[in-house]
């Protein structure tokens, strides 16, 4: 190592920079996840990196906070590469009937959003998910959604 001691200004700079975009990783990740644990750990984390290095002056803190990011980091990896539900389970189609005319049709569902306007084949009234639903599937087919099916929809 003692051939990097002449960089050693230029790669504690580099190694700051990426604990601090790391965190912002974290924080952006924790937008998809919502998973509050991982960020405050990565929140906490990154703050005692800085704090080990500046206030504290303490090389121990500091590899608490970087061995934190480690673990917060393979968390979030590990919830990303974990097998998704199959979608083999989950029924695929839903008979939406009309509150207008009564008319019944027989949809195909996404499986990775909700639907938000549906229009009668019939009688071209437009339906809107009814207040408390996340989709026209959960308030008027005869099978809720798919994202209710597998648990990661707001209103499961």
């Amino acid at each position: 190592m003692g051939g990097l001691g002449a960089y050693e200004a230029q790669l504690f700079i580099a190694a700051q920079a990426l604990v601090g975009l790391a965190v912002l990783g974290h924080v952006l990740s924790f937008r998809q996840h919502r998973e509050q644990w991982r960020l405050a750990v990565a929140i906490i984390s990154g703050v005692a990196v800085f704090f080990g290095l500046y206030l504290f002056r303490s090389e121990w803190i500091s590899y608490a906070g970087l061995a934190g990011l480690i673990l917060v980091s393979i968390a979030d990896l590990w919830s990303r590469l974990r097998p998704k539900p199959a979608t083999a389970a989950m029924m695929l189609e839903s008979v939406i009937t009309c509150p207008s005319c009564g008319h019944k049709q027989s949809e195909s569902m996404p499986t990775d959003a909700c639907l938000f306007f549906y229009d009668c084949k019939a009688c071209k009234a437009p339906l809107r998910p009814k207040h408390g639903d996340c989709c026209v599937f959960c308030s008027y087919g005869s099978v809720k959604c798919p994202p209710v099916q597998a648990a990661v929809c707001c209103s499961a």
